[in-house]
């Protein structure tokens, strides 16, 4: 943990500094000299072409290739880049690959590889992309499952070894309110951090139906949010990002978890197997709490936002109020940027400036923490982080192909179980 928790500090150290600048790639580019990087995105659905074309606005960028298990996802990813982009998007028909291996040939012909699938595939397609010696944007989750996890970390280390630099999607660390939030903090304005509550409440997400002739394999990787394999359910899909802001904020992560949820609204055929509520409590090793709420469910109250207790008062995304409620510190809105382009423009500067940059760690690391949540609501349980790391077990299918099993199967009635706390393993 301690290596791990050091490179993440000096990650910050680089990444935060060169964030509050937000300067734009182009002038790095002329002044390093760099030639055109090629660019491969894995994964072309809406993250996919949103990555691509932030890709492309750092500018000294061309995308050259395309891999995503369905063929129409690719297609229209080209189609969409090429209207919008010109020259700029030179993907001819042997450079778009198609099924569950096609991100080898989009991975060998590029510099830069954007990880943007559904999370399950993520370790395998992160490793194969260090092993290619490739520099790397990856989404997050990294992993639904802690194997992946280990897997992760396992290429992250050697990416260091290659020298190779890899920027991931949990944009709230290059967003500047955050920056300057946790920067007022530091400073000591209301004092240490002492507790923490993080939220993603909504009204949930889009639902694929099930089209006729569909394979299982074909169905749920259409309908991929709804399964553990593919999202890791939405603690981990989308929460992740909130429960990160705490691990950023207190330089660390939870040692152990206990937790609750279920699922009361959202059942149904087309809903898979995952919760819609979860609460989960977090506990760090000096004994400050994170509590994590997270619901799919729609007419309740959304939220999605984090609160960061401290002993003098407490911190929000941009404002930092005292014991009383007063307002000590508000972030300057003429400050703001884009986080999403941001993390793209540092990629390409780190790459052509030859500077060491690797998120992974953290992102892996709080991917776990998620990951943890899950497992503590699944099982009602409290759990161990390390035990969950070492003996979390595999929820991947054996194997791929569109009439292998994925795992998850539907009831007679046609509704997939949710995992039962109290029964469901997890270890």
């Amino acid at each position: 943990m301690s290596d791990i928790q050091n490179t993440d500090r000096r990650a910050f150290l680089k990444t935060g500094a060169a964030a509050a600048a937000a300067m734009p790639i182009a002038g790095f580019a002329q002044a390093g000299g760099s030639d055109e990087l090629k660019v491969a995105v894995i994964g072309c659905g809406g993250r996919g072409r949103g990555a691509a074309q932030q890709s492309l606005n750092s500018g000294g960028t061309k995308i050259v290739a395309v891999a995503d298990a369905f063929r129409d996802q690719a297609e229209g990813a080209v189609k969409g880049l090429k209207e919008r982009n010109g020259d700029k998007v030179d993907v001819p028909a042997d450079r778009i690959f198609v099924g569950f291996d096609g991100y080898r040939g989009a991975i060998d012909a590029a510099d830069v590889v954007l990880l943007t699938s559904t999370p399950g595939f993520r370790p395998e397609h992160f490793e194969y992309a260090v092993e290619q010696g490739k520099h790397v944007f990856m989404e997050k989750p990294v992993a639904v499952d802690a194997p992946g996890i280990r897997k992760v970390l396992a290429a992250a280390k050697k990416a260091d070894e290659k020298k190779l630099k890899v920027v991931c999607g949990l944009q709230r660390r290059y967003e500047n309110k955050y920056i300057q939030t946790l920067e007022k903090i530091n400073e000591g304005i209301v004092g240490e951090i002492n507790y923490g509550q993080v939220y993603w409440n909504s009204r949930g997400v889009w639902v694929r139906n099930r089209a006729p002739g569909m394979t299982e394999m074909e169905y749920q990787m259409r309908n991929w949010y709804y399964f553990n394999w593919l999202c890791g359910d939405h603690i981990v899909e989308q929460h992740v990002h909130n429960i990160d802001v705490m691990n950023w904020f207190k330089n660390g992560f939870p040692v152990k978890a206990q937790g609750m949820g279920g699922r009361q609204v959202r059942i149904g055929e087309n809903f898979g197997e995952i919760y819609d509520h979860h609460y989960v409590e977090f506990t760090f090793e000096d004994g400050t709490v994170m509590n994590s709420q997270c619901r799919h469910q729609p007419n309740a109250l959304n939220r999605v936002t984090e609160v960061i207790g401290c002993q003098g008062g407490k911190a929000y995304p941009g404002r930092i109020v005292d014991s009383k409620g007063k307002t000590v510190w508000r972030f300057d809105r003429k400050d703001g940027n884009s986080p999403y382009q941001h993390e793209h423009n540092e990629l390409y500067r780190h790459i052509r400036e030859d500077q060491p940059i690797n998120n992974a760690y953290y992102t892996a690391k709080s991917t776990m923490t998620a990951i943890l949540g899950r497992m503590a609501t699944y099982s009602g349980k409290e759990i161990k982080f390390d035990e969950a790391l070492e003996k979390g077990l595999s929820i991947m299918p054996e194997t791929y192909g569109w009439d292998a099993n994925p795992g998850p199967k539907a009831g007679a009635d046609g509704i997939y179980p949710a995992p039962l706390p109290g029964q469901f393993k997890v270890m």
